[in-house]
């Protein structure tokens, strides 16, 4: 079997500390783990961090190109703070209501992820602001109106993507009018089908027309369409995305560490009902334990589950994984943080 089809090929992982630890580099040497998910912990300096990325593009098998991704959303989801550029929340983009701004702020923010290696952005957040009381998602959102999120959704994810970068529309098929925090506890919707195409969805369908790389699921209870299952792990909530919206690229799960799903579902469990549901790539953004887990379970997973995600995950990779050349200034040299162009865009929503 060649690296490319490994069943860990599925997995991304999280990991502890500034340096690349020695466990998780041998399973990206051995092509067991297709991406790595940094976050702020794995941040220092702009060094240190092309450093990191180095040796994790170095790790990973020629067959098998590394992935490396991250949230850098703006507002209150942004890994990478000063001296790189501090966007601001999407909302202050969905209220200017300038399609074009919103497309260059995906541009800038795509060439500062590239310059560090990074082929993927989970970002934008395409869920609609139904819910002022919502925790985990307000300004995050474009808007309320779900023409707004959709156009500026659209205009997000083809300049990202037109500068190299990967995005990833979140969180299927919507987190927007929840009351609780999927990180501790499992969010319940009551909304059928019919408010779901009215509000939640148009975002998403304008997302897969746009092209969007890949999509990322909610771990929500929606029980008019799963009693027992959030939508991570729903075989009939998923249906929605890959039988009527046709969308054939990558489905990530959420992080499987947020309580919303750990609590009520062991490891076996969460491999299982993710790739019955039909999620591709599971996230493991912290614990090596449950790494480890996964791991073995997407291993012992029969083939016919794995064929199609994994036919996905390469095609994602083939435009989007590896390291990328320097970027130059028009000077020739080398183009470097703080970018003075990008924090003349971000401060023109300050």
């Amino acid at each position: 079997m060649s690296f490319e089809w490994q069943p860990g090929q599925l997995l991304f992982a999280g990991f502890e500390g500034l340096e690349l630890p020695d466990d998780l580099a041998r399973l990206i040497a051995a092509g067991r783990v297709g991406g790595v998910v940094l976050f702020a912990r794995n941040v220092g300096d702009p060094d240190q961090l092309k450093s990191l990325n180095a040796a994790l593009h170095a790790c990973a098998p020629a067959a098998a190109p590394l992935l490396i991704a991250i949230d850098q959303e703006g507002g209150r989801i942004q890994r990478l703070r000063g001296p790189w550029t501090q966007w601001p929340p999407m909302q202050r983009l969905g209220e200017a209501n300038d399609l074009e701004m919103t497309a260059a702020v995906a541009r800038a923010l795509a060439v500062e992820l590239s310059h560090l290696g990074i082929g993927l952005d989970f970002a934008p957040c395409v869920d609609v602001d139904t819910n002022p009381a919502n925790p985990i998602i307000g300004d995050r959102s474009f808007g309320r109106e779900p023409a707004r999120v959709a156009a500026h959704a659209a205009a997000f994810i083809r300049a990202m993507q037109g500068a190299g970068v990967a995005a990833c529309a979140k969180h299927f098929p919507g987190h927007g009018d929840t009351a609780c925090d999927s990180h501790l506890e499992l969010p319940r919707l009551e909304h059928d089908l019919a408010r779901l195409h009215a509000v939640e969805l148009p975002p998403f369908c304008s997302a897969i027309e746009a092209g969007v790389a890949s999509i990322m699921t909610a771990h929500v209870l929606f029980p008019s369409l799963d009693a027992k299952r959030p939508a991570t792990l729903s075989p009939d909530v998923m249906a929605i995305l890959r039988e009527e919206l046709a969308y054939d690229g990558v489905v990530f799960s959420d992080d499987l560490e947020m309580k919303a799903v750990a609590d009520h579902h062991g490891p076996k469990a969460l491999v299982a009902g993710c790739l019955e549901a039909g999620v591709d790539s599971l996230l493991v953004c912290r614990d090596p334990a449950l790494r480890e887990e996964v791991l073995r379970g997407l291993e012992r997973a029969p083939d016919a589950r794995l064929e199609h995600p994994l036919r996905r995950m390469i095609e994602l990779k083939r435009g989007f994984a590896g390291p990328c050349a320097p970027l130059e200034n028009s000077d020739g040299g080398a183009l470097e943080p703080p970018y003075a162009d990008h924090r003349a865009l971000a401060d023109r929503f300050a």
